[in-house]
């Protein structure tokens, strides 16, 4: 057996110690790896793992005997699924590992924000202290609105935390998720997005990237938050126009932002288009890390592993996304009960 994990800068050491175990000969490939190469290498592979690498069509086509395709994270939109459909290889995802923790991270940059602390911390760095004066003023998350782009599992954790925790108003802009159930989580929702926004001191994002998503929150969009809103990312850059969000935190159109996803990845303080926010005291800039934790990286490793070795035995592979991308798969999948 071969399998290719690509992003072997993410570590997964029980992942890759249990795979040798078994008797796979596993193939490491970094985050710089091009499309060539990587359809060099999937080509006479049992299994591939990714979780950021793009698999287009051709590394999918490129494979003789590839039995399916592991996302060791959530995101799918770097797969060409409709690819791996027409070849019968399945694919699937790991999507409940990180709800709870993404949904902290979102919480924690929201108050990391309110409360000024990355300004604070720099002024307690040079100058070892802050005396309060009105630079430093900062805000309270309670009875605040909050604006939740995307209700899935992700969202409903940061209304639960939000509303339940912190007594924010919750409103959430979803048009898969009705409004009995947005009800039930805590959340009143609403059916324009650029109205709500218009609504909101903080928006949060945490909808699925997808042909019809990319771009949902563009200019027209930012335009109609309040100047005082706050802005958080936690869920895909892609989902955001990132010129036009970059424009209106420099021209204070609104007053803040924190950011752990961005559409080109790794982000750098000089040759990168988001490169002038590293200067803005109001701008967040997190690595994408939010789901970086010990609990969290365990249920990970745990669940892509049964993911594997459903695959290398040739067992039907659990899909428990609801994902209608993935959803649509007929070959070598099954779904929950």
């Amino acid at each position: 057996m071969k399998v290719v994990r690509t992003d072997s800068e993410l570590e997964l050491p029980q992942v890759d110690r249990r795979l040798r175990e078994i008797g796979a000969t596993l193939v490491l490939l970094p985050e710089t790896t091009s499309t060539d190469d990587l359809a060099h290498e999937v080509r006479d592979a049992d299994l591939l793992l990714m979780c950021y690498a793009p698999i287009p069509a051709r590394v999918v086509e490129a494979t003789t005997r590839l039995r399916g395709i592991v996302k060791y994270g959530v995101g799918i939109d770097a797969i060409d699924i409709d690819a791996a459909m027409r070849r019968g290889i399945p694919v699937v995802n790991i999507p409940e590992y990180a709800e709870e923790t993404v949904a902290e991270g979102a919480m924690a940059l929201m108050l990391a924000l309110a409360k000024k602390m990355k300004p604070i911390a720099r002024e307690m760095d040079t100058q070892g202290w802050a005396w309060p004066t009105q630079r430093w003023l900062a805000s309270d998350l309670s009875g605040k609105t909050l604006g939740l782009v995307g209700v899935g599992r992700i969202g409903a954790s940061v209304a639960r935390m939000a509303g339940q925790g912190f007594r924010m108003r919750v409103l959430g802009y979803d048009p898969h998720v009705d409004a009995e159930r947005m009800e039930q989580l805590g959340i009143a929702k609403r059916a324009d997005l650029r109205a709500m926004l218009g609504e909101c001191d903080i928006v949060s994002v945490h909808a699925v990237l997808s042909n019809e998503t990319r771009h949902l929150l563009g200019e027209r969009e930012l335009a109609c938050m309040k100047p005082t809103a706050l802005f958080v990312n936690v869920s895909r850059g892609a989902l955001v126009d990132e010129a036009a969000l970059v424009q209106s935190l420099a021209n204070g159109r609104i007053a803040g932002a924190a950011l752990d996803v961005y559409s080109d990845e790794p982000l750098n303080p000089t040759a990168h288009p988001l490169a002038p926010l590293y200067a803005l005291d109001n701008v967040i800039l997190w690595p994408h890390l939010t789901f970086y934790t010990a609990e969290a990286m365990r249920r990970l490793e745990d669940e892509t592993l049964e993911r594997c070795v459903e695959m290398l035995e040739g067992r039907p592979v659990l899909v428990k996304s609801r994902d209608p991308r993935l959803r649509a798969q007929r070959e070598g999948v099954r779904f929950p009960d």
